[in-house]
């Protein structure tokens, strides 16, 4: 296969609003960060230069893999469909029990991308589509890190792939700006998101952001756009395994996604900053699917051998794409002149005079 010289290029972040002395501020996810020439936002994704915010990672890609709708887990939107799954770099949250941690905050392969380092692999949106049709899948699933942080391509993508006949799918935290949900409800077709408890303690202790009721607004405001929903509990044991707040999940889902909608059930297993806490008993999965029938819930699924959409097992991106590894993994570089000949982008790593 031939292939053209990579173009990786910084991209202007979509929902952005430009502020007094060179500070923009991001309207992408509920962060609404305040960033000034040569910061970054928490997601570490996008970076103010000279008063423009820009997405750093707009077409890297950190795993590809193909599998079926059902694992996202998505069961009531194609099942049993082929599904191209991609993720980036960068996210909105800093989860103590995250298992893509080196895909989900990526701090390495951003600051190497800022640097003019980075040989993460590059894919245009349409060379994603034309990898989605060789491998003979549906749809797209956007995930392994909060898709909102590269909105750019998610939304460049969506756009061709409905125009192929393929469906999309974006698994997320729902820590998402409204302003960013209207601008995807065209495109994209399914939301899998998390509902990680219904405490604002919880929220803060674990992931760590505000409070809840942003995220249950954000799920709820998918919903009434036309977009499938599905929503997924990981259990972790000591945290979240109150059945009275298990019971409260499953009543919120009822009254404000209705009895069909369906609850994903998940396993927690030890990772990072929660490696002491034992996985989660089936035993205690299968209650909290109980409690969640006699809510009224008519679909419940328990997952006891697994627990998130994890990126560990994946195929060389190399592989998927069908592109020379040779090229596919050049050292990237912003293609505009605007930052320089050396392609620096962050301030803290610009040459400084004396």
């Amino acid at each position: 296969m031939t292939q053209k010289k990579l173009a990786y290029q910084l991209v202007e972040t979509r929902l952005q609003t430009k502020l007094g002395n060179g500070a923009t501020q991001c309207h992408l996810c509920l962060w609404r960060c305040k960033i000034v020439h040569g910061q970054r936002g928490f997601c570490q994704a996008h970076v103010n230069r000279h008063g423009t915010l820009y997405n750093l990672s707009y077409g890297i890609i950190s795993a590809l893999d193909v599998g079926i709708i059902d694992d996202k887990p998505v069961r009531h939107y194609r099942p049993g469909s082929k599904v191209l799954s991609v993720g980036s770099y960068g996210c909105n949250f800093r989860c103590k029990g995250c298992h893509n941690l080196d895909i989900s905050w990526g701090v390495s392969a951003l600051d190497d991308l800022a640097q003019g380092l980075c040989t993460a692999a590059y894919a245009s949106p349409q060379q994603l589509i034309e990898a989605a049709q060789r491998h003979g899948v549906e749809g797209i699933a956007f995930t392994y890190s909060e898709p909102a942080v590269w909105l750019e391509y998610v939304l460049d993508v969506s756009k061709l792939a409905h125009e192929a006949d393929l469906y999309t799918v974006y698994v997320s935290n729902s820590f998402v700006t409204d302003d960013a949900l209207e601008l995807m409800a065209p495109y994209v077709d399914v939301l899998c998101s998390d509902i990680k408890s219904l405490s604002n303690e919880f929220y803060k202790d674990i992931c760590p952001v505000g409070g809840v009721e942003q995220v249950l607004s954000c799920i709820k405001r998918a919903q009434q756009l036309g977009i499938h929903v599905e929503v997924r509990t990981n259990i972790i044991p000591g945290k979240n395994d109150d059945f009275g707040e298990l019971q409260q999940i499953a009543q919120w889902i009822y009254d404000n996604l209705g009895e069909n909608s369906p609850w994903h059930i998940t396993k927690f297993f030890p990772a990072y900053q929660l490696a002491h806490i034992p996985e989660t008993p089936n035993e205690l999965l299968w209650q909290a699917h109980e409690c969640a029938k006699k809510v009224g819930l008519n679909h419940v699924y328990v997952y006891g051998d697994k627990g998130c959409d994890c990126a560990t097992e994946n195929l060389p991106v190399d592989q998927i794409l069908n592109a020379d590894p040779d090229l596919l993994y050049q050292t990237k570089k912003c293609v505009a002149s605007c930052c320089g000949d050396e392609g620096i982008v962050l301030k803290k790593y610009e040459t400084r005079g004396d």
